[in-house]
């Protein structure tokens, strides 16, 4: 990848560490995410205007991506519910890629260079070490819940990578396909917190301007990154993007202060590193 494309991957790391730390620190994190997505799907909205109405071909990767993003979403609020930032965003976002590259390998004949082999034992140990928290000199297992919904979260995340990178190509335009898939992407997500929260879901709040700030986040990080896909191999993209887990631990330890030391640091940067070695 050129350098450009580098710092605009991991820029669009960054921001989707923004948005998910922004997500865990609200208490009611089901109206944050349909705050988060919903601001995403309204901004969306004017650029349909402009936008060409999707072939068959291409409704059919954004209808599967929907059904996909809504799980990833379900799952990520679960598992914040149950677990601290610092270990449920690696073990979500950095299991993914491990995830592709031994289905790949068991079920797709693929190959599995020793490159893939080290990167998937690194991704491995950074998750075993992430499934225990170290806070005042004891360790403790993380509670079940969250490994359970954390990883549950990187399947969906594994799943709609791939196709969304197939929309990208698909499309006319990478921003062609980002475009109606965020403007889809709210709904059901805000439907289901009306049906949870009811008519409160709507009443001016504070949490409206977070939600947009986030929202402007979650599309800036991947508008970039389809459009990445669409100029360079999925593999490094899809790699230099899981990155975010770094910046995820350190939001954890610097802003959130969850408490969980430089020993969740080095586990995020031993599982980023796996996930660079996967694609070398």
């Amino acid at each position: 990848m050129s350098l450009s494309i580098t710092l605009l991957v991991l820029l669009a790391a960054l921001l989707h560490a923004v948005w998910n730390a922004l997500l865990k620190s609200n208490a009611d994190r089901l109206s944050m995410m349909a705050f988060v997505a919903g601001s995403g799907s309204l901004m969306m909205v004017p650029l349909l205007f402009f936008t060409p109405v999707p072939s068959w071909e291409v409704w059919k990767i954004i209808l599967l991506s929907l059904a996909l993003h809504t799980g990833y979403k379900v799952f990520l609020i679960k598992a914040y519910t149950h677990g601290d930032f610092g270990q449920v965003y690696p073990l979500a976002r950095g299991f993914a890629p491990a995830i592709v590259t031994l289905v790949g390998f068991l079920f797709l004949n693929e190959d599995l260079p020793a490159t893939a082999t080290i990167g998937i034992v690194l991704i491995l140990a950074g998750v075993v070490s992430l499934a225990w928290r170290s806070k005042n000199g004891t360790q403790t297992p993380t509670n079940p819940h969250a490994i359970f919904y954390a990883l549950g979260t990187s399947l969906f995340i594994a799943s709609y990578t791939l196709n969304d990178g197939l929309g990208g190509r698909t499309a006319p335009t990478p921003s062609d396909y980002v475009i109606w898939l965020f403007a889809l992407d709210g709904i059901s997500i805000v439907a289901i917190a009306l049906w949870r929260r009811g008519p409160a879901l709507l009443r001016p709040q504070r949490a409206w301007a977070y939600g947009a700030a986030g929202g402007v986040a979650s599309t800036a990080a991947y508008w970039i990154v389809i459009w990445a896909m669409s100029v360079t191999p999925l593999g490094p993209v899809a790699a230099l993007r899981e990155t975010s887990v770094v910046f995820g631990a350190l939001i954890s330890g610097f802003i959130l202060k969850e408490g969980l030391g430089w020993r969740a640091v080095i586990a995020a940067a031993t599982v980023a590193a796996g996930v660079i070695l996967l694609k070398l």
